[in-house]
């Protein structure tokens, strides 16, 4: 796999540039009484398939996989339309139900919405069960409302501390060798300052603060600090009491005190030129670490604020909709999309953790012993949205229609909090404004 540092940049984007279609989300109505289960059809003839245009590798794979199914079989043929990421998410809100296509690609946290919309069906009765016993645990947990299943990934995503060992051993600073051993608060902190007490300007952490806060980024980056700290952003329904506990507020008054040693970070170099020895970032900034690091990078989980380390997941997932005559014929494609052909030429296109067990532990980069196993490691231990214990690591951002509201009151409060306002204050404002709005919208229920 070779993926420039242009192209990880924009891989993550794609993962993560979500701020934008989720407002629109936010808009949607919902409740209608309509069925959502898509008819069985003959499991014959053309199926229609949407999919975000990613990067150019990326649609490359999807485009080959296509031709491969197409290729394979002569009962049913699949139309692909790629629509630009950029008006993807909006491009599906703003489509009557019945005119979606058989199958279609969405990301992950815009799936309740659309399930609540009655814009997908659940696909239990039609991925065969091969397809959904191989995928992995923290992939079925993302795609399961109310006990169904709405949606399968191809691939999979995950966040880490990124260090540079030759800067790590010159200060003295002792790091992890995985989940078991993970930083305390307390000794990142504590690391963040003695390798910055070692560096010429200061500083000695990235944040990625140039991608905002109050975005997706925020969301998807930080989350991680409210479940290691005992908190959620969102439990049965209600924000408050949850994510404005004093615990969530003593851990975000931690994160704002980094912002002294973080590199703004403006040019996207601060850790590939050495400007900084840690960096707070996904799998997808791999390839462009290891390529400026080589042997000096290390990898590390997410410190610790009591409640285990914690790393977010997800990304884009496929479905079938809810308006599709023919749920036979898209189950037996999306069989073959989440094959282990596909799987692997996607992720060894995108450098994302595998989203079927069997090419996860293939995958050089993910596989035990392998330069990324920290993140295969996360994701063998889900959460799912809502039980998040001490001891489960990788959680889903909260499977609600009202996700929109509460990625974008958490990431205000966030970017508030670094800013340098009173994180408890910051925090009871963003959950008493969560829980208006899912208290004006009858708590978003799926029926």
């Amino acid at each position: 796999m070779n993926i420039g540092s242009r192209t990880s940049r924009r891989t993550a984007c794609t993962a993560l540039a979500l701020v934008l279609p989720l407002a629109a989300l936010a808009a949607c109505g919902g409740g209608s009484t309509t069925d959502t289960s898509a008819e069985q059809g003959s499991g014959t003839g053309t199926i229609t398939v949407w999919a975000h245009q990613g990067v150019k590798a990326e649609s490359t794979a999807l485009q080959n996989a296509v031709k491969s199914f197409n290729s394979s079989q002569k009962k049913v043929k699949a139309k692909l339309t790629l629509i630009p990421d950029a008006d993807y998410t909006k491009t599906i809100t703003a489509t009557d139900a019945s005119k979606l296509p058989d199958v279609m690609e969405f990301d992950g946290p815009t799936m309740a919405n659309f399930v609540y919309n009655k814009k997908l069906a659940a696909i239990d009765d039609y991925v065969s069960a091969k397809t959904m016993a191989n995928a992995t645990d923290a992939i079925k947990a993302e795609g399961e409302i109310g006990g169904k299943h709405y949606g399968l990934g191809m691939y999979d995503s995950g966040l880490g501390i990124y260090g540079n060992k030759k800067l790590l051993d010159a200060a003295g600073v002792k790091y992890p060798t995985g989940l078991s051993d993970a930083w305390t608060a307390a000794e990142f902190t504590d690391a963040v300052k003695k390798l910055a007490a070692k560096d010429s300007d200061g500083k000695s952490l990235d944040l990625q603060e140039a991608n905002g806060y109050a975005t997706e980024w925020g969301t998807y980056g930080f989350a991680p600090i409210v479940w290691s700290a005992g908190g959620s952003l969102l439990k049965n329904g209600k924000a408050e009491g949850v994510l404005d506990t004093p615990a969530v507020a003593s851990a975000l008054k931690t994160f704002q005190s980094w912002k002294a040693y973080t590199d703004p970070n403006t040019d996207g170099n601060a850790f590939t030129k050495g400007r900084v020895a840690l960096s707070w970032v996904g799998h997808w900034m791999y390839p462009a670490y290891s390529e400026a690091l080589g042997s000096d990078l290390v990898v590390l989980p997410l410190p610790d604020f009591g409640n285990g380390p914690k790393t977010g997941q997800g990304s884009w997932a496929w479905g079938i909709g809810a308006g599709s005559k023919n749920g036979k014929a898209a189950g037996a494609f999306l069989d073959s999309l989440l094959d282990d052909t596909n799987v692997t030429a996607m992720t060894t296109a995108n450098g994302a953790p595998p989203g079927t067990k069997s090419a996860l532990a293939a995958s050089p980069l993910y596989k035990q012993g392998g330069p990324l196993q920290l993140f295969a490691d996360q994701l063998a231990k889900p959460c799912g949205d809502s039980d998040i214990t001490k001891s489960c690591v990788a959680v889903t951002r909260p499977l609600t229609a009202g996700y929109p509201t509460v990625t974008a009151k958490f990431s205000e409060a966030l970017a508030s909090i670094y800013g340098g306002a009173d994180p408890k204050g910051a925090l009871e404002k963003a959950a008493r404004a969560i829980d208006q709005d899912f208290s004006d919208n009858a708590g978003y229920k799926i029926p």
